[in-house]
């Protein structure tokens, strides 16, 4: 680990020393989105991976899920293809333990964390993805445990139709019609999609269609957005849940999401925001699909809440304050019905000294859950120019998850709930470096210790016993994670190069005999990426991945994507896992082969624009 760390860190020193000495600031210019504080990617002290839609373009996916495979530091476990069921990794937890966000609106699931990527947008409506790592994800709220990842959507300053259709083997086919529509100010933007496939093997057929309204405008009060989204799923679920001898499951997942923001005009340094939101999850499970009326769930909750968000600027810093209040209720034939209300009070400054050398952010979340209490969450971040090329960083913070209503009351022959279960917290460190002001080069590595405890998993003691939750364990997480990623200056066909690195060493304080989810982490994950442009118009881009997990075997994937675009029209041909590798991501689920899609859209712009 250490001569990693050392061999990592003189990386960096090395490579700042050696790029071009131009001071552009690049990333700089776009804000890390927080709900309170925002700052620039140079000036945040985290580790942080910002995914622009040009980067998404030239990715191998198609959907958020896939396209989140490619970086370093996240691990997406897909029961399916193309992103039908998904759960997000980040640094060796479990999929309950990251948090999901939509403009900064919190996606967690109260059923279960399964749900949490069944997300209302498809892949033409994200204008940037957020990763956030490790404990300063604690500003984005409770379930933030190991990390958050922001999706941000697109709000177009234009006006245009578009029209897309996709197609591929295993009778993949798709389409999709946007619009937006801008005049004076004020904008509205639409999308209807619908995806569909035969399956690469015996019920693992899917159809999966999304509505995305985005609308904003400017009114005395400030600036208004408004965000409505729906997803509708239906797919085969061979093997998804339980064994993989029962291939005859099937699931249907509705979710929803509205939301109502205003951003105040600042007023004296002073800017408050405030957002109304509802999220909707309805998910019907079958055992068999031939028989239904066998054994089926239907889980529907809701969760409604307001929250309010402010800055101020003055001379000691920026402080940032916020107030969450959310109501949720469950209704479910499996689970019971229940509700709860969370109340969340944030509270954090930004010093800075040495003429912003250095920067200090402490904060603090109190959060209180009807059915859990109160607790407090502290948490700092530190940052330190080192010299113009580099600059260190240091997190230290509290983080903690509630049981899922999952954990708590489900019930079949082999599993059975625990209402008994406490909410699982964790003491997280980092320290890291990035370079800055450095063209085309972004680059940050860390060092990351997560030591939890009443971590919640799932075990037995004999094969023929139900798997039950319990508090049961301390997990402790160490690592490195580091990413490079340069885009070459435009004199040649040489486009972009990225590289991400992670390792993780985890041990776990339990005696089960068998364990379900704690450590399913990742030792070893390489990702790279090489584009390369033929003109002002066609690009190639090669993914490769290779993941070395504690659980399972390792493998290697090796995916490529060729893009065309102009201003109206844009092509793209897809094929992933080049090389038909047999590899799962999961415990249960082989993933599909060798797979080619093809896809073309045609865009009408408004006369001028």
């Amino acid at each position: 680990m250490k001569p990693l760390l050392i061999v990592t860190i003189s990386l960096l020193i090395n490579l700042a020393a050696v790029a071009q000495q131009d001071t552009t600031r690049l990333l700089n210019e776009v804000p890390v989105f927080a709900n309170r504080i925002q700052t620039g990617f140079n000036e945040t002290s985290a580790s942080v991976i910002v995914v622009n839609a040009v980067q998404l373009q030239h990715t191998p996916a198609i959907s958020v899920a896939d396209a989140l495979h490619y970086f370093a530091g996240v691990d997406m476990r897909q029961r399916g293809a193309n992103g039908v069921q998904a759960d997000a990794s980040i640094r060796g937890s479990t999929f309950d333990q990251v948090l999901i966000l939509i403009n900064g609106i919190k996606i967690s699931d109260m059923q279960t964390g399964h749900h949490s990527m069944n997300l209302p947008i498809d892949m033409d409506n994200v204008e940037r993805i957020e990763i956030l790592k490790g404990p300063a994800a604690r500003v984005f709220g409770q379930n933030a445990f190991a990390g958050a990842i922001n999706i941000i959507t697109k709000n177009p300053e234009e006006t245009f139709v578009k029209l897309q259709a996709v197609a591929g083997e295993n009778g993949l086919g798709g389409g999709r019609l946007s619009a937006s529509l801008y005049e004076n100010g004020v904008g509205h933007y639409l999308s209807a999609s619908r995806d569909f496939s035969d399956g690469y093997k015996y019920n693992t057929d899917y159809v999966i269609s999304n509505y995305f309204y985005q609308a904003g405008w400017k009114g005395r009060a400030g600036t208004f957005s408004l965000l409505s989204g729906l997803t509708d799923r239906s797919f085969g679920a061979n093997g998804f849940y339980a064994s993989a001898a029962f291939q005859d499951q099937y699931e249907s997942v509705q979710t929803s999401l509205t939301a109502l923001s205003l951003q105040t005009n600042p007023r004296e340094h002073i800017r408050v925001d405030h957002r109304l939101y509802w999220r909707r999850n309805q998910d019907e499970y079958i055992f068999n699909k031939n028989n239904p009326t066998a054994y089926r769930n239907l889980h529907t909750n809701n969760t409604v809440g307001y929250e309010v968000n402010a800055s101020i600027n003055s001379k000691t810093g920026i402080t940032g304050m916020g107030i969450d209040v959310n109501y949720l209720k469950l209704a479910s034939n499996n689970l019971g019905d229940h509700n709860r209300t969370v109340a969340t009070l944030f509270l954090e400054h930004r010093f800075e000294f040495m003429n912003k050398r250095f920067d200090v952010t402490p904060g603090v979340q109190l959060n209180h859950y009807s059915d859990f209490g109160t607790n407090v969450f502290p948490g700092i971040d530190v940052g330190y120019v080192l010299t113009s090329k580099v600059k260190a960083y240091a997190n230290w913070g509290y983080t903690y998850r509630v049981p899922s209503y999952t954990d708590l009351y489900y019930s079949d022959p082999a599993n059975a709930g625990n209402p008994d279960l406490q909410p699982e917290y964790a003491v997280s460190y980092e320290a890291g470096l990035k370079l800055l002001n450095i063209t085309g080069l972004t680059a940050q590595a860390s060092y990351f210790v997560r030591n939890g405890n009443r971590i919640i998993d799932w075990t037995k003691e004999n094969d023929t016993d139900p798997w039950r939750p319990d508090n049961l364990i301390g997990v402790d997480m160490r690592g490195v994670d580091m990413n490079i990623s340069y885009a070459f200056p435009k004199i040649n066909f040489l486009h972009r190069l990225d590289v991400g690195y992670t390792y993780i060493d985890a041990e776990k304080q339990q005696d089960a005999t068998f364990s379900r989810y704690a450590l399913e982490n990742l030792n070893h994950q390489v990702v790279g990426s090489l584009t390369l442009r033929f003109g002002k118009q066609i690009f190639a881009s090669y993914y490769f991945r290779y993941v070395d997990r504690a659980s399972m075997d390792d493998y290697m994937l090796s995916d490529l994507r060729f893009n065309w675009n102009n201003n109206s029209w844009s092509v793209f041909a897809d094929v992933t896992n080049m090389f038909n590798q047999p590899y799962q991501e999961t415990n249960l689920v082989v993933m599909p082969g060798r797979w080619a899609k093809l896809g073309v859209s045609y865009t009408i712009r408004k006369s001028g624009e």
